[in-house]
């Protein structure tokens, strides 16, 4: 099977010494639904990642960030699609926004990260968050 390729960012949202944590809506996946991610979404034809980053943050959050820097990128193969993965650290200067799309947010300490239940394409990112300081 053929499986579908996205390219996709995510943002390490920072703010007074938390990190912004977002739970995904029911959706067709089991192995994604209301399950925890970091925002963000696909990146289009012809964007930068931070520009996809920014155009996906005000599309699904209305929320300005400050975009830093890349911190990792990691390919994770789902049973029908592959997703390229790449994470930046943003830092907000508020926690206002308006949540359009996900169930639930929660800003959590580093050392919290693992008490929810993550994408799996999210967890390899949260082992090394957990394991190394910010």
């Amino acid at each position: 099977m053929n499986k579908t390729h996205y390219h996709v960012v995510a943002a390490i949202i920072r703010n007074q010494g938390e990190i912004l944590c977002m739970q995904r809506p029911e959706g067709r996946h089991e192995y994604t639904s209301r399950r925890w991610e970091f925002p963000g979404g696909k990146v289009e034809p012809g964007e930068t990642e931070p520009q996809a980053l920014q155009r996906e943050l005000r599309e699904e959050m209305d929320y300005e960030v400050a975009i830093r820097e890349h911190y990792m990128t990691l390919e994770h193969e789902y049973p029908d699609i592959i997703v390229t993965l790449s994470f930046w650290f943003c830092d907000a200067a508020d926690r206002t926004f308006n949540r359009k799309e996900h169930l639930d947010h929660k800003w959590l300490r580093r050392d919290q990260l693992n008490t929810l239940d993550w994408t799996d394409a999210d967890k390899e990112l949260i082992n090394k968050l957990t394991a190394n300081e910010l």
